[in-house]
């Protein structure tokens, strides 16, 4: 189901043909679709742990447990004003000591807003 399947049914039958046919109509029933919010935004990094090796790669996925509707992500890294990227995933390549930082993602399906905690990456 989506949101938009909420409304008013009804089900009718029609029984015969030819000049006497014979039909009936349901009451209507009223539907509504609730959304879920979100929640338990959780985040991963590869390699895990959080540590990663000047140099190397670093790739961070953000994963909702419940919620509904398209849902939108937004990387962040604490004391960085823009976001970082969108997405479920945030990849950075060749990692350099100013990457180094906690980092959180965002989830929005448009109506709330949910984050994943903080999680501290130490470039080695």
């Amino acid at each position: 189901l989506q949101l938009y399947h909420s409304g008013r049914y009804r089900c009718s039958v029609r029984v015969g043909s030819g000049q006497s046919p014979w039909s009936e109509k349901s009451a209507p029933v009223t539907v509504t679709v609730h959304g879920v919010p979100l929640s338990r935004v959780s985040l991963s990094a590869q390699p895990p742990g959080g540590q990663v090796a000047l140099g190397d790669r670093l790739v961070l996925s953000c994963a909702v447990t419940a919620g509904t509707g398209p849902l939108s992500f937004s990387w962040h890294r604490v004391g960085s004003g823009a976001p970082l990227g969108t997405g479920p995933h945030l990849e950075l390549h060749h990692i350099g000591d100013e990457d180094s930082g906690h980092y959180q993602c965002r989830a929005s399906d448009g109506d709330s807003v949910a984050e994943s905690p903080l999680l501290n990456i130490t470039v080695l």
